[in-house]
């Protein structure tokens, strides 16, 4: 699944300088673009913030353009040009929380982040992603169903990438990949959510499984 989605800017599609028949667009000093780039973003993080609190307390069909800019205080046309629709700004939540776990596996502190042993990261991040997935489970289940390899590309790439290192570090000469694959299987967010939400399977219980799959690929 490819959870980055490019926003538009609040510019919009304005002309460019030297279309025929336009003016030069007025240029801003490095002052008030700093002073626009700053206001820009803490727009997102407003609406952002109340976009995922909404989501938390009616869930996804609840996400509502109109409902997310009264609780940000900004104007809707805001939310459309900076995310396009409802959709947008559903994966725009997605990609902010991705990034934020990428950095922690990539460069955080141990065991999700370098300092252990392969096989210990390895259960941190089959743990983490486990968390990671149950905290946005209606967004990415929307995100997955989406198409039929929607669940592929971006962000698993990036997760699978990572689990095969691990996994070829800490037993190599494995088809690592193909071990990452299986590893990440049961975390396919309409699976998750049937065994959670149908089936009434704990999370602990998903991590422990994990937990005794990873054993048996890597050993310890």
């Amino acid at each position: 699944m490819d959870t980055v989605r490019r926003e538009r800017t609040d510019a919009g599609d304005a002309g460019h300088e030297g279309d025929a028949g336009g003016a030069a667009p007025v240029r801003t000093g490095a002052a008030g673009e700093r002073r626009e780039r700053t206001d820009a973003a803490r727009n997102r993080a407003k609406i952002l913030a109340a976009a995922e609190g909404i989501v938390a307390a009616q869930g996804v069909r609840g996400l509502s353009m109109a409902e997310v800019a009264a609780a940000a205080g900004v104007g809707v046309g805001t939310l459309y040009r900076r995310f396009g629709d409802r959709s947008g700004l559903a994966y725009a939540l997605i990609d902010a929380r991705e990034r934020e776990f990428q950095t922690a596996f990539v460069q955080g502190p141990p065991p999700l982040g370098p300092g252990a042993e392969p096989a210990e990261r390895a259960r941190a991040f089959l743990r983490a992603l486990t968390d990671r997935t149950v905290e946005q489970l209606d967004l990415l289940l929307m995100a997955e169903t989406a198409a039929p390899l929607a669940r592929f590309g971006g962000a698993y790439d990036a997760h699978h990438a990572h689990l095969s290192m691990l996994i070829g570090q800490a037993r190599p000469g494995v088809d690592a990949a193909g071990l990452a694959d299986a590893l990440m299987a049961p975390l396919a967010a309409p699976l998750l959510a049937h065994r959670l939400r149908e089936c009434g399977v704990e999370v602990e219980r998903v991590k422990a499984a994990l937990d005794d799959l990873l054993s048996g690929v890597i050993g310890g």
